[in-house]
């Protein structure tokens, strides 16, 4: 080619810039490419998610029956940077509120109205209007109604600047980097030959006798880059002399860091047999570091466990590509508890063209596990609560109106003997639903200040709560205490203790049992000057048995399995020291020898709680405190609807 230049200087600056202005056009055109889509991306999430947030306060608004709500929503969603315009409709799709401009004045274009016949309840639907435009629609219900569609327009000069100014930017780098780089060729072009040919002979010299390191170090002719990479060249060679004389170090430096790494470590060979581990490794298995060498996963794990860690390590040997997060888990132990690893294997190459073992990389996740699982189920009854509370509530209305109206239908003149008499049923059973209402509002609705509280308050309503299931299972309670007995205390907190220690015991007993219940006043156990009352709750049921009763107080621990989250005990613990009191157990179960035949199973909890006012003052003042603080700081909810200290409309 008569063009191109024939001096090495020359040809690497112009072959510089060729591939310059190649790789910066390219990368110029891929990082737009990109940008636009990732920002078409995150625009249409954006979109949906402010779509669904309209629709939802919109239909809070509309369950309220406070359209007003509804139109501040639109406006408010309207001045977000990037929206262009958001509304309301109607199942019609007529618009009833518009963040600019007046709703009877606009009207839903073609293309709008024939996507409303396909939306659908929780699903947002996006259209691509005239001239490129973007919005999505979200329905809007209250409870089961339809009530209409909120629709929110994409502001599009946002994501164009974006777009403009990174090309432009691109644009201005690759021209800077041009100049520069021409200008470095030019200035370095005279000083590289002779130091890379030094470099060459010397890269040379070391191939073919790499044992004789008289020719080293090389010298270093030039103070730029090239003399760095001769002075790296030359440390490199010292370094491998070096290397060589401290393999065995080396060696045994990464024998301790395998025998102390904080994960479970194992290397397999292709027979599947155990040809080293960790002693974590061993610690997860059970079994000893030196029974693991020779044998295989089937020999030292349960079968399905060792099924699936074996066929991970065959197809790391088929595949040679790495086998991640294998999520494995079995049932072992004398409490029958699951656990769970985290299984990772990868290729072991001694050559670059042969798998010679597969390394397993194991991490025990089961205290994560089990945390996640009783997270989940405390936030599911903690749902239940607050729904059993909502519907007690709501019961209490009707209630009140049946008992006005039987005792009208009392005192009607006429009324037969018989019918009366099922009057006085029918007043007794509203008066049983209305208690069983109150003692749910009564376990719900915690009171914020300490104050009195009764044995008939404390204990006598958990009882009632229970009553169902205390006669489904023909328990004979025995109740040991003075009602009319008081104790200083936070009586939902305390509440909470007892329903957690009786529903325990109910769960524990069998058939016909006893459930005793006892409270009198006594001293603490520690401090014989301190006097408070002391409760006692025991069954006759299958008891714990030792193993079991070192941890009942910790959190998530249970052996209830499904049924069981694993923090009744854990809380009431919490509460009991909260009070500065104390709690202990007692218990023989039926499965210990000897027991069985004696029928003498059982569980004892013994609390005490003192009775002292002034324990409770610090307390009472740091609530009182935070509530000041909360109340006089408004949410930005507040301050955006235009409401003083009250809760924002949702």
């Amino acid at each position: 080619m008569r063009w191109w230049p024939r001096s090495i200087r020359w040809q690497m600056l112009a072959g510089l810039l060729l591939l310059e202005v190649l790789s910066i056009g390219l990368f110029a055109l891929l990082l737009v490419r990109q940008q636009r889509h990732e920002t078409s991306v995150r625009a249409h999430k954006r979109l949906e998610y402010e779509a669904e947030s309209l629709a939802l306060h919109s239909g809070e608004a509309l369950a309220e029956d406070r359209p007003g709500w509804v139109g501040l929503s639109v406006r408010m969603m309207g001045d977000s940077p990037t929206v262009a315009l958001a509304k309301v409709t109607d199942r019609a799709g007529n618009v009833l509120f518009i963040s600019k401009g007046e709703a009877d004045e606009t009207t839903l274009e073609p293309a709008e109205l024939a996507l409303i016949p396909s939306i659908r309840r929780d699903t947002s639907n996006c259209l691509t209007l005239a001239g490129d435009r973007w919005e999505c629609v979200y329905p809007i219900y209250t409870a089961d109604n339809l009530r209409g569609f909120a629709w929110v327009l994409f502001d599009k000069s946002g994501m164009r600047e974006l777009l403009d100014s990174i090309f432009r930017s691109t644009m201005i780098f690759g021209a800077i980097w041009i100049a520069a780089s021409a200008l470095l060729v030019l200035i370095m072009g005279r000083t590289i030959t002779q130091p890379l040919a030094l470099l060459h002979n010397g890269a040379t010299a070391l191939m073919t006798t790499p044992e004789d390191s008289s020719r080293f170090p090389l010298p270093v002719p030039v103070h730029n880059e090239i003399g760095d990479l001769i002075e790296t060249f030359n440390r490199m060679v010292a370094s491998l002399v070096e290397q060589r004389a401290g393999l065995s170090d080396t060696l045994s430096l990464l024998d301790s860091m395998l025998a102390n790494a904080p994960i479970g470590l194992a290397f397999v060979d292709r027979n599947g047999r155990i040809v080293r581990v960790n002693q974590i490794f061993a610690e997860l298995t059970g079994v000893p570091v030196s029974r693991h060498l020779g044998r295989t996963l089937t020999d030292l794990l349960p079968k399905a466990v060792a099924t699936e860690m074996e066929g991970a390590v065959q197809r790391v040997f088929s595949t040679e590509e790495p086998v991640r997060n294998l999520e494995l888990s079995s049932e072992v132990g004398k409490l029958r508890r699951r656990w769970t690893w985290l299984i990772s294997a990868y290729p072991v190459r001694t050559t670059p063209n042969q798998v010679r073992w597969v390394g397993i990389i194991a991490l025990d996740a089961s205290e994560r596990k089990r945390s996640e699982e009783a997270l989940r189920r405390s936030e599911k009854l903690a749902v239940t609560g607050r729904l059993a509370a909502s519907i007690a509530h709501e019961i209490n209305n009707p209630l009140e109106a049946i008992t006005n109206l039987l005792f009208l239908l009392r005192n009607t003149g006429d009324l037969p003997q018989s019918a009366g008499q099922y009057v006085t049923m029918a007043e007794n059973e509203v008066r049983r639903i209305a208690e069983i209402t109150q003692q749910t509002l009564r376990f719900y609705r915690q009171p914020t200040q300490p104050g009195r509280a009764t044995m008939e308050e404390l204990l006598d309503s958990v009882l009632n709560l229970y009553q169902s299931r205390i006669h489904a299972l023909d328990l004979h309670v025995e109740r040991d205490y003075d009602p009319e007995l008081a104790l200083f205390c936070f009586a939902g907190e305390i509440r909470q203790v007892f329903a957690n220690l009786v529903g325990n015991s109910i769960d524990a007993s069998n058939g016909g049992g006893r459930l005793v219940l006892r409270a009198r006043r006594s001293h603490d156990w520690k401090n014989p000057a301190q006097s408070g009352v002391r409760f006692s709750v025991a069954d006759t049921g299958a008891g714990m048995e030792p193993e079991v009763r070192e941890h009942i107080f910790e959190a998530f621990f249970t052996t209830k399995e499904v049924t069981g989250t694993g923090l009744g005990l854990w809380v009431s613990h919490e509460i009991v020291l909260k009070h500065h009191g104390s709690i202990r157990v007692r218990s023989r179960s039926a499965a210990l020898p000897g027991v069985q035949a004696q029928k003498s199973s059982g569980t004892v909890f013994e609390v005490f709680l003192p009775d002292d006012p002034a324990l409770f003052a610090a307390r009472a003042q740091s609530a009182d405190e935070r509530a000041a603080v909360v109340g006089a700081h408004p949410s930005a909810a507040d301050r955006a609807a235009g409401l003083p200290n009250s809760p924002a409309p949702l």
